[in-house]
């Protein structure tokens, strides 16, 4: 074996993000479970009263987000650590411009 190789296999930093790997890919499951259930209830809402409920949007866009933020910690695209270790992201407060309802 190479020492180059020996050496990037004894990486502890490689090793330890591996874990919040495993960790973050067990939430991000979670996170995409309850989103399923925002999706259906805001479905249901929407059938019920022809109105999406504020409150379900806000926690859908910090779910995304969530998720959002695991995949590029996952992906090696970034270096921040997602909730519970760094904060939870914020959602915008207002719904992206090709979402809003149309009269």
């Amino acid at each position: 074996m190479s020492d180059d190789l020996k050496h990037n296999l004894k990486n502890q930093n490689t090793w330890k993000r591996g874990l919040y790997m495993l960790l973050f890919s067990f939430l991000a499951g979670i996170a995409d479970f309850v989103l399923i259930g925002v999706v259906i209830f805001q479905f249901v809402h929407k059938l019920l009263t022809g109105k999406t409920n504020e409150r379900l949007l806000k926690l859908g866009r910090g779910l995304a987000s969530y998720v959002y933020q695991i995949i590029q910690f996952m992906t090696f695209n970034s270096e921040y650590h997602p909730y519970p270790l760094g904060a939870w992201p914020k959602a915008s407060s207002k719904p992206d411009s090709d979402l809003e309802e149309k009269p």
